[in-house]
């Protein structure tokens, strides 16, 4: 043997081979049909058991989770048809099935189309709590499809006669049953969407087996439902039997009976409720006609005491009262003026224009020579200002200065402050007080250093 030659273990094997299996999604969701035998219930409450078909046999587990929904208790030698995924159980070294649904085997088809139409419907969300609608309250009329010849029809008419007679139920007669009864039961519903006086539409039959029932199961059904305009009520079958039907309609009844009490409201119920409400309606009529009562009382007694005569006779004791008041007034506002008059009259004679024009008079005159003192005091004192600056002016003069031997010395029309902007052979102009002498220089001399360029 060669060593390089890896070696596995049957551990490694068993997890390889479980792998390759559960990596293949085929495999993982698989419909098997056959006959159970070596069958044991664990404890634990898993089931432990063989499919077999003539010479094949297949290992097969069901765990609690799972089987704890089965209608029905396997057996040795039951054949069923089972829904799951293979496996390997790796301390035995088998394959297996894992088991998630399993029904008796003779409905197995119609069970596996079932599941499927259920599942294809729910996702285009056909099944949707929100799209369904509520039932009228009151309705006018209801379409019946039903067989005609059937225990459901009898129920349903029985029921809705008996509940509410005033409505009116318009019997749609279809096939419930075999290849046809499908489509009867979709042209039937699309023909009751026309008739514009219907407010519910209630479809179904009785009980029977799922052969029987089928034809609610078939999706040109469930689509006519789906497109229905009108509130449908699925009744079909017994409580425990379930209808793709049912999961579409907008409700759905568990027996045909239950459908017609669904549509239409209980007489006797709105009778007593109608019996309440006019008891309540003449208890609030008799309170308010007791208010209105008791208010005509109050102003009948009001009235009273406002009789003619007694207004007339507290109107004329008002009007004594203003005119009272009106000649009290009158005389207050008379004295008023006469003392405004009075004020008027001396403001007057103080307000004389000859006295008022002798005392502008004066007060002008003495104006005016106050403004002349002023003007001469002013006039002085900018005389005596503008001879000092002059004088100032005179004596900060260049021309002053230069008087005195000062000179201004240029170069190139500059003035030079300092020789040492000055260097031997330039040229410069030397500003005198009555000339102007254009020179050069020959030689300079500093004055702290004594040191000529």
């Amino acid at each position: 043997m060669d060593l390089a030659q890896k070696v596995f273990s049957v551990q490694e094997i068993n997890r390889y081979i479980k792998d390759i299996i559960e990596s293949d999604w085929k495999l993982q969701d698989v419909w098997v049909r056959g006959e159970i035998s070596n069958f044991t219930h664990h404890s634990r409450g898993h089931m432990y058991f063989t499919i077999k078909e003539k010479d094949a046999v297949l290992k097969a587990v069901m765990f609690a989770g799972s089987n704890r929904y089965l209608k029905f208790i396997p057996r040795n030698g039951t054949k069923v048809v089972l829904r799951g995924s293979l496996s390997v159980y790796e301390a035995g070294g088998q394959y297996q099935i894992i088991v998630r649904e399993m029904q008796p085997d003779g409905i197995g088809s119609l069970y596996l189309a079932f599941e499927q139409l259920k599942q294809k419907l729910e996702e285009e969300g056909m099944f949707a709590p929100a799209r369904k609608r509520q039932l009228p309250v009151y309705p006018k009329a209801i379409g019946v499809i039903t067989s005609p010849t059937g225990a459901a029809v009898r129920d349903i008419i029985t029921t809705i006669r008996r509940r509410y007679p005033i409505s009116r139920i318009v019997l749609l007669p279809v096939l419930v049953q075999g290849e046809q009864a499908p489509k009867s039961i979709a042209e039937a519903i699309q023909l009751m969407n026309q008739a514009p006086f219907i407010d519910v539409i209630i479809v179904g039959r009785g009980g029977g087996s799922i052969e029987e029932l089928w034809a609610f199961n078939e999706e040109i059904v469930a689509r006519s439902i789906f497109s229905s305009q009108i509130p449908v009520i699925s009744a079909v079958g017994h409580e425990t039997d379930f209808t793709i039907a049912d999961f579409v309609a907008d409700v759905r009844a568990a027996t045909p009976t239950a459908a017609a009490e669904l549509a239409v409201p209980h007489i006797l119920e709105l009778r007593k409720r109608l019996i309440w409400l006019k008891d309540k309606l003449c208890k609030s009529l008799l309170h308010q006609y007791r208010r209105q009562l008791e208010r005509w009382e109050r102003t009948h007694k009001s009235l009273l005491h406002r009789h003619p005569k007694s207004q007339l006779d507290s109107v004329n004791q008002r009007l004594d009262e203003l005119m009272e008041r009106l000649q009290l007034a009158i005389n207050r506002q008379a004295k008023d003026q006469r003392l405004r008059i009075g004020h008027v009259t001396q403001r007057l004679q103080f307000s004389n224009p000859n006295k008022q024009l002798a005392m502008y008079k004066e007060r002008l005159v003495r104006v005016r020579s106050s403004l002349t003192k002023q003007t001469q005091h002013l006039v002085r004192l900018k005389k005596n200002k503008l001879l000092y600056t002059i004088a100032k002016l005179d004596g900060l003069s260049p021309l002053k200065i230069m008087g005195r031997g000062y000179s201004l010395i240029y170069k190139d029309g500059s003035l030079i402050k300092s020789v040492q902007q000055l260097d031997p052979a330039d040229a410069i102009k030397v500003e005198l007080i009555d000339g102007t002498l254009d020179c050069s220089i020959w030689a300079i001399e500093m004055r702290n250093s004594h040191e000529s360029k």
